[in-house]
């Protein structure tokens, strides 16, 4: 039985975020080859994280700057080790390496932090991205993470051409894995328009676009709210600070909900899904849910890019707030064109989401490269001038942490 570890960043939340239902979608697509799987990470556990052991997925803590995960995984002795986000590579890879040589190398990065990161300086200083902002030490560590593994899985078609074209890393060395999606559970009818009301987003408050986000739509509101008395925004989203709950306004419709088990259900409610996301990286879960729930989206270039290219968008996609709250208002009110732009989600979905297409291109790439590792890596200079010793700082500093821990 193949053996694969997943180094985990943090403990898979699927009810919590975007990027936990996109782990566990591959874990699983791991476990249905019959594979055993086994997810480590260093993070603490918490009252959110998915039951691994209702999976038929073993766990195991690890710790940072530490020799015992040595012992741990030369004796687990992998086939595979996939690392979540370029800090864990960064962290275990030069041990996977020693310890494990001839395991195949999966980095899933989620989306590009170094992207993510260059757009937030600029949206901060209220200017365009510069080639500056984009070539930052952030973007050295996390390109040179990729370089180093034999796989990365990005997320977005958008990262996949800037990877290549900006970055020039071999396409060779990439794998183009949007989120995975049974789509046989979501052919079904969905509540009328007539039944829906009010207006909804999510989003885990800890990551800096979501709440930017809901920020931009406390100072947009009201201009719909004029038009539309009675309708509300309803603002869903895990860990859900004070700073956030600090916005509830009743009297304004605005209503801070915070967690919810749920999130289809009070997205199939809503009329409409609401995205002003103005800076950002990946693809956005919340306008994936949307689709699937048919219920049409308005969101912004950034929140929209990378999830189509020839497909029309189920909603509006625009930059201009003033646009944006004039869809708003005409797509709440006009059920004809209401439903126009709602059939547009189920070709999407099947266009790029398919879980069944995704998960077996991702099965035959990855075996694809097993049976021909030595010549792929061969093919990957830059990535083996990488992990050469004089490139390795971050090993070397484990490894003086490891030493002063001990010494204590």
């Amino acid at each position: 039985m193949k053996k694969i570890l997943v180094i985990g960043y943090v403990w898979p939340e699927p009810n919590s975020s975007a990027a936990g239902c996109h782990m566990m979608s591959i874990l699983r697509l791991y476990k249905k080859q019959s594979w055993q799987v086994e997810f480590a990470t260093p993070a603490q556990a918490n009252e959110h994280m998915i039951d691994l052991a209702n999976e038929g997925i073993s766990s195991k803590s690890i710790m940072l700057n530490c020799d015992s995960f040595d012992t741990y995984i030369s004796e687990y002795q992998p086939d595979i080790v996939m690392f979540d986000r370029f800090m864990m590579e960064e962290q275990f890879g030069w041990r996977v390496e020693k310890n494990c040589p001839n395991a195949l190398k999966i980095l899933d990065t989620e989306d590009l932090q170094c992207l993510r990161h260059a757009r937030h300086q600029a949206y901060k200083k209220k200017r365009e991205i510069t080639q500056a902002d984009l070539f930052s030490n952030l973007a050295k560590r996390e390109i040179a993470a990729i370089l180093r593994s034999d796989i990365s899985l990005i997320i977005s078609s958008f990262e996949m051409a800037l990877l290549v074209n900006t970055f020039k890393v071999d396409a060779s060395l990439l794998h183009y894995l949007p989120f995975m999606v049974d789509l046989a559970k979501y052919s079904g009818k969905t509540t009328p328009f007539s039944d829906r009301k009010h207006f909804m987003t999510i989003g885990n408050f800890r990551h800096a676009p979501n709440w930017d986000a809901v920020l931009t739509l406390q100072k947009i509101w009201p201009l719909i709210k004029k038009q539309i008395p009675k309708a509300e925004c309803h603002i869903y989203g895990s860990y859900p600070p004070p700073k956030a709950t600090a916005l509830n306004n009743p009297k304004m419709g605005f209503l801070v909900k915070g967690w919810v088990k749920n999130a289809f259900t009070v997205i199939e409610e809503s009329r409409l899904c609401l995205a002003p996301i103005n800076f950002g990286a990946g693809i956005k879960g919340k306008l994936l849910d949307a689709m699937l729930m048919q219920t049409p989206s308005i969101t912004t270039s950034v929140g929209s890019e990378g999830m189509c290219q020839q497909e029309p968008w189920p909603g509006v996609i625009t930059d201009d707030l003033t646009e944006f709250v004039k869809a708003s208002v005409r797509l709440y009110n006009d059920e004809q064109e209401w439903l126009k732009v709602q059939q547009n989600a189920m070709p999407l979905l099947k266009a790029r989401y398919d879980s069944q297409q995704l998960g077996a291109q991702l099965i035959t790439k990855i075996m694809g490269i097993e049976k021909n590792l030595l010549y792929h890596r061969l093919n990957n200079f830059t990535g083996a001038m990488l992990k050469h010793h004089s490139m390795m700082s971050t090993k070397y500093m484990t490894q003086w942490i490891a030493e002063k821990n001990t010494n204590k």
